[in-house]
């Protein structure tokens, strides 16, 4: 049994031509014109249906499946302009499968069953030993989609991926599958054979404040933290008048490195909710769901803290993958970390490599949330309880 990857990277104007080019980097760099699978991710900028046929042009027959970013992440690091990246994978004894659950928006948890579904069918004895997951979480409960992949799989299914981006625009994101190019839906790609995963998960960042009281929340919608409207928890950090702005922009864009946390059993670490919007009552709709009686954090973050724990979750992942060699890497990465770094974001990838291997050809992107394991557990699978996760780095490291 055996792993190859190859990754290509693709940036400029003509979306057919970037497609095609990022393809042929990633299979000239794999080293074989006839990959099994091929994994895309993609900035917004680009016409989306040309950008794929032309990745397809090149990848031909192999199974494809990707999404659209907030950044694009590869062997060399972030790209520093909107681009196109492409991974190829060769791979002897491992079987691949991909499906599609559409309708978020009509039913989050329905759409995360239908995906796993769908890829389970695929599989001899509907047995997969993996699911990765690409999620439009802009128009549904994020946490209710990985709830409906564990659904079909089952609790301790190990569960991991991304919530598709739009380059900071919090407006519309894409998916693909194949030749279509979706909106609205989850993607899922599963695994079936002999192969080695490692998942490495954190975050780092810091509580600041008393901790408050979930008093009244429905679903992703966080009404009132210890009896008063919940934005008074910002209002109190930053001050009322700084507080103004964030019912007037979008609260992602402002508060993007302030989420906030929330304690859940099995993780060393407060699980990050992502605040999108507040309305006129001060409600905050968060990316996921905080239930009532929880108790919440504001969090804040550093680039010191964000870079120890990129590496401990890349030591994690390895740890996870025991003695097999790493042979491809796929990095889901939350556009919130990007913020914090600022252009100095390479910095965190270049700790994840100096654990997996400068050379491990690498594949990720800057996303609008991330499904793994709680502490990245999938060895133990009575302990294995896949998440949504906020502001968070989640490292999926294949090897045999």
């Amino acid at each position: 049994m055996s792993i190859k990857a190859g990754v290509g990277l693709a940036e400029g104007d003509d979306s057919y031509a970037i497609g095609a080019n990022a393809a042929q980097d990633a299979v000239d760099n794999l080293g074989d014109s006839d990959p099994n699978a091929v994994i895309v991710f993609a900035s917004v900028r680009y016409d989306q249906a040309k950008m794929l046929a032309g990745v397809r042009s090149v990848s031909k027959n192999a199974l494809l499946v990707g999404c659209s970013t907030a950044g694009e992440i590869t062997t060399d690091g972030p790209a520093k302009r909107h681009s196109v990246a492409v991974m190829a994978l060769k791979t002897d004894g491992i079987n691949w499968y991909a499906g599609v659950g559409e309708n978020i928006a009509e039913g989050a948890r329905v759409a995360g069953a239908r995906a796993a579904e769908a890829v389970a069918t695929q599989a001899p004895g509907k047995k997969l030993d993996a699911f990765i997951m690409l999620p439009d979480v802009l128009v549904g409960n994020g946490a209710d989609i990985v709830r409906g992949v564990l659904d079909t799989l089952g609790p301790h299914f190990p569960v991991v991926g991304g919530a598709a981006g739009d380059d900071f625009e919090f407006k519309k994101t894409f998916q693909y599958l194949n030749d279509i190019v979706y909106s609205g839906a989850v993607i899922g790609l599963g695994l079936q054979g002999s192969f080695k995963m490692g998942i490495g998960v954190k975050h780092g960042w810091i509580p600041v404040g008393a901790p408050k009281k979930v008093t009244k929340s429905n679903g992703a919608v966080l009404h009132e933290l210890d009896g008063k409207p919940a934005i008074r928890i910002y209002e109190d950090y930053f001050g009322a008048e700084r507080a103004k702005e964030l019912k007037t922009e979008a609260l992602a864009k402002l508060a993007i490195t302030y989420p906030l946390g929330m304690q859940v059993e099995g993780s060393d670490e407060l699980l990050i909710r992502d605040p999108i919007t507040v309305d006129e009552n001060g409600s905050i709709t968060c990316a996921a769901e905080i239930p009532e009686g929880s108790e919440i954090r504001l969090m804040i973050g550093s680039r010191e803290e964000a870079v120890k724990v990129a590496k401990q979750a890349a030591k994690h992942a390895m740890r996870e993958l025991g003695v097999a060699t790493p042979k491809a890497v796929i990095i889901f990465n939350c556009i919130a970390r990007s913020k914090l770094f600022g252009e100095r974001r390479g910095d965190e990838i270049n700790a994840i490599q100096e654990v997996v291997g400068k050379s491990t050809p690498l594949i990720g992107f800057y996303t609008y949330g991330e499904q793994a394991p709680l502490g990245g557990e999938v060895r133990n699978i009575d302990k294995c309880n896949p998440a949504f996760h906020n502001e968070t780095v989640v490292i999926c490291v294949l090897g045999d």
